[in-house]
């Protein structure tokens, strides 16, 4: 539970507060990584005060966009961070998705496990690109930066046009 002394995100959305044609997966994963940043995070924008924070992620540019704001909407700072440095990871995270949905269907428990292991080393690589990419910008922690991947990854989907 985040307190309201310790700098965090209160509610994170996307620039366009729409998000359609997801596949189930990656929309439980999107919903499952809002909940949780929205219970507990760690989110300390430099020199922006204690927070709490609204975050809304967008693309604009091939940018990644952290506009963050006050509780009141109004702006506090929005960084912009290249997307080259993660679209490797992004990529291949999505791919270790859908092999992850097709083992599932197919019901491949083995298949499943080995999946799911990669995956986890994988969004651990994404969160600590992230950390890293904000190091000098927010500190935050590895929960949130490891959420932050995920909500990264439903933003590829929609940048890319999924369409389901």
């Amino acid at each position: 539970m985040n307190d309201a002394l310790t700098p965090h995100l209160s509610r994170v959305t996307f620039a366009d507060d729409v998000v359609i044609d997801l596949p189930p997966m990656v929309e439980g994963d999107r919903a499952q990584a809002v909940r949780d940043l929205e219970a507990g995070n760690y989110f300390a924008p430099r020199h922006a005060g204690a927070g709490p924070f609204v975050l809304i992620l967008g693309v604009r540019d091939g940018r990644l966009l952290f506009d963050i704001r006050d509780e009141a909407m109004q702006p506090v700072t929005l960084i912009g961070l290249a997307l080259g440095p993660l679209r490797r990871l992004i990529k291949d995270y999505v791919m270790l998705l859908d092999s992850y949905a097709v083992a599932v269907q197919d019901g491949r428990e083995a298949r499943i496990q080995a999946i799911d292991m990669g995956r986890r080393g994988l969004h651990n690589e994404g969160a600590a690109l992230v950390a890293e990419r904000l190091r000098n910008k927010v500190d935050l922690d590895l929960d949130t930066a490891r959420r932050l991947f995920t909500l990264i990854t439903v933003l590829h989907h929609r940048v890319a046009g999924y369409s389901g």
